[in-house]
Order: structure tokens, then sequence, then C-alpha cells
């Protein structure tokens, strides 16, 4: 299943993400991951397994063309000549001659003009056909206001924080009015089960969820992947575990109702669980991004 982005690219809908993936297990994960049947893999520069994600697509077997990868610049790279170099690092790190889609990773509000001009650079490497398409990351409907006043390229993709539980509907909206992909992190909710409040149900224990997985023969996860992709949103799970990586990518056997996805639109708490996308600054977050 793909989605067409603005640009006329073609990305897979479902991909699997190596957010927070230690090194020495991202290579493994990805081969397992490539080997189950994703072509979406999504990483990013702050990771520190780019390398690691390159090996992996070499050692699958598979053409360079067969993988669409992703990955992020972050904030201690923005501004024009820096995003420029961040791009030869993660290149680099990838070994890779083309980035399929290089997105900014945080909006860095409080110095918002070195977040244009990293933009300004996904653009030159647009145009210069070193990325095939480009995009944004944790970006609000207020920084993408801001990034298009002066952008001649509409983003192609956002990612953030969308699970059952937290939907932002005002992001997706603001994404869909520009023809932008929305493109979850997070997407089954696996951060509600490590930063909830003690009085939190994480996702996968919410009954609701348990009972529209039980009705179809499938797991909570599959549940919620499968409601993204009929939303028309990019999907990016992660996990180790062979077994989990596995039952992911089992999501294409089934459909949800309308009624049963209407149920899991109302489990939205309007709750962010991942940092405020306001709250990132170089000062509190910034670090540096080793060379390629």
């Amino acid at each position: 299943m793909n989605l067409t982005l603005n640009n006329g690219v073609s990305m897979p809908a479902l991909g699997f993400g190596v957010f927070q993936t230690p090194p020495d297990a991202t290579t493994e994960a990805v081969r397992t991951a490539l080997a189950t049947g994703y072509r979406l893999i999504d990483t990013a520069a702050a990771y520190g397994n780019e390398r690691e994600v390159g090996e992996a697509i070499r050692r699958s077997g598979l053409d360079r063309d067969e993988v669409f990868i992703e990955t992020k610049v972050w904030i201690s790279d923005f501004g024009f000549e820096k995003t420029l170099h961040a791009f030869d690092k993660s290149a680099g790190k990838l070994g890779v001659d083309r980035i399929d889609l290089f997105i900014l990773h945080q909006a860095l509000p409080t110095r918002f003009e070195s977040t244009r001009g990293a933009y300004r650079a996904l653009e030159a490497l647009l145009s210069d056909g070193r990325v095939r398409a480009i995009g944004v990351s944790n970006f609000m409907p207020e920084h993408l206001d801001a990034l298009m006043k002066e952008a001649g390229v509409v983003p192609a993709v956002n990612q953030v924080e969308v699970h059952p539980y937290f939907t932002q509907p005002d992001v997706q909206a603001a994404d869909a009015a520009r023809g932008i992909v929305t493109q979850a992190w997070s997407p089954i909710g696996g951060i509600t089960s490590y930063r909830g409040t003690d009085a939190a149900t994480s996702t996968f224990d919410d009954p609701v969820i348990t009972e529209i997985a039980e009705a179809h023969g499938k797991t909570p996860a599959q549940v919620m992947l499968r409601w993204h992709l009929q939303e028309g949103r990019s999907a990016i799970p992660k996990s180790v575990r062979p077994e989990r990586i596995a039952e992911n990518f089992a999501v294409f056997d089934f459909d949800l109702t309308d009624a049963e996805r209407a149920a899991l639109d109302a489990l939205d708490t309007g709750v962010r669980h991942g940092p405020d996308p306001q709250d990132i600054t170089l000062e509190n977050y910034g670090m540096p991004i080793p060379e390629a």
C-alpha cells in the first residue's frame, strides 16, 4: 500500500522506525523488517543509527530503488550551509547518494530563521535531485504557516505524534489543507506505556481497542495501524522483536468499519506524551551530530 506525495513520489504507507533502537541492534532489526516486507525505513541523524540502517539495506539483497529511506536533520545542523552538510553526513552514514525523504526533525520556534534556512537547503537538495521529497516533523499549524510565508515547496510529509489517545486533529487538518501527508510516530501509542501517568491506561489495554481487535481476530497494535492506513496516514511502528515486526506488518487483510474508526477517533484525550514542539530549544536539546 503506497501513498502518493504532493510532488508525485510514491511512498509506502507503512514503514519501520528505529527511534531508540541501539546501534548494535539496528542492523538486525532493519534486516528483519526488510525480509518481512517493509520497504520504508525511518531513521534520523539524532538517533545515532543511520550507519547501521544503511548496512542492513546493503545486506538485504534488495536493490537500492526498492527501499524508501527517510531521515531527519537535527536542530544543531539547522541553517542553509549547515543543513547542506547535514545531508552529506546522513548520506555518508547511510552509504547512499540520494535520500528519498529528508525532513527537519523539529521546528525550533525560538530560532525560526535558522529553520527557514534549513528548509531552503532542503529545497536546494530537492532541486539538485539529491533528495526525492522533503518534509518536516513535529510542526504545528503555526509553524507550517510561518514556514510557508517564504518556502517555495510545500512539505510532502509532517511526522508527528498520532495514536488513538492523541490524534492532533488541528495538525492533521492543517496538513490536509496543504496536501501534506501526516505521518504518525508512536502510531500504536507505545509512548503511553512509558510516559503515562499512574492513572493512565496504555492503548494496548484500552477496552475499546481490545474489543475491536477481538472482533477481527487481530491484536490491538494491528487495529491501530489499520486505523492509520484507512484514514490516509503513514505510520512507522518500531520493534526489535521479530514476532512484533511481523505482527505490525500483517495489517492488510482486514478492514475496520466506519463505526470502529469513529470509536478509535473518539478515544483522543488531547494529552501529548512526547515533548511539546514549542519547548524545543538549542539550549535544551542541541547536540553535535558526528561526521560520516
